[in-house]
């Protein structure tokens, strides 16, 4: 449980982000949310809500008023999560070089230098804390038409992985492996109603995860239950996606028949 700790969503107003932050608030948790525009419907559960500190994540000098702000506003920093992130699709031949240096920067750069920030705070609270990475299925397999979003989350995990090795024992550092994820603007990635449901027909569970699945993960990875983990990457995907080979062996042997 999170109960009076303090956590840090990036993205936590909307989307994935939501279903986090909203999850550590359940648990008890202060959670403040960061984004580059002021959010106008924050997270809540209950009479709890989350506080909002405007900050673009891609500014070094706007994480360090970020950090400043909430261990001035509440006195220590207990968890991290790294959720901003995403990019629009455009193919790699038309990928200008600002473009793609703004990509990595959002999806990789930026989460590693607030978690450099944060971890100066927790190891010196003498309580130490946990990092949770949101990763994603686009950085363990090809990933057409975000090409640089998917070299960045390949390295976000690889990042994950060697801040564990030199933050412990004092702060541990995770990451979740998300897959396809249903949310508010899940239409501008999937289509319709019927878009949604034939992509979630390729998810061995049979449905996309909830903003809701990938926040009871990190709630986990923050918590004691989770004391011994470090370094470690779960994958939050639903069992994967139904290999196309079947799909077609299928679609073939129907069409012999």
């Amino acid at each position: 449980m999170s109960e009076g700790k303090v956590v840090i969503v990036t993205g936590g107003a909307k989307g994935v982000g939501r279903g986090i932050s909203a999850r550590f608030l359940a648990e008890g948790a202060r959670v403040v949310v960061c984004g580059r525009k002021e959010a106008d419907d924050l997270p809540t559960h209950g009479d709890r809500a989350a506080v909002f500190v405007k900050a673009d994540v891609r500014e070094p000098e706007q994480l360090d008023a970020l950090v400043a702000e909430v261990v001035s506003r509440f006195g220590r920093v207990d968890v991290l999560v790294n959720n901003a992130g995403g990019s629009p699709y455009v193919e790699a031949k038309d990928a200008s070089s600002r473009f793609a240096q703004s990509i990595v920067t959002l999806n990789l750069l930026a989460p590693l230098w607030l978690s450099q920030r944060v971890f100066k705070v927790m190891s010196e609270q003498g309580t130490g804390g946990a990092i949770v990475n949101i990763a994603s299925v686009s950085g363990t397999r090809p990933s057409p038409g975000t090409s640089a979003y998917g070299a960045a989350k390949a390295g976000l995990l690889n990042l994950t992985k060697t801040l564990a090795v030199e933050w412990a024992p004092e702060v541990r550092v995770n990451a979740i492996v998300v897959g396809l994820v249903k949310t508010e603007q899940s239409e501008l990635h999937y289509g319709d109603d019927a878009g949604v449901a034939a992509v979630s027909a390729t998810v061995p569970m049979g449905r996309m995860a909830t903003p809701d699945d990938v926040g009871a993960v990190a709630a986990f990875l923050a918590s004691d239950a989770a004391a011994y983990v470090t370094g470690a990457a779960i994958e939050l995907h639903g069992g994967g996606e139904w290999p196309a080979f079947l799909t077609a062996a299928k679609a073939a042997a129907k069409r012999g028949a």
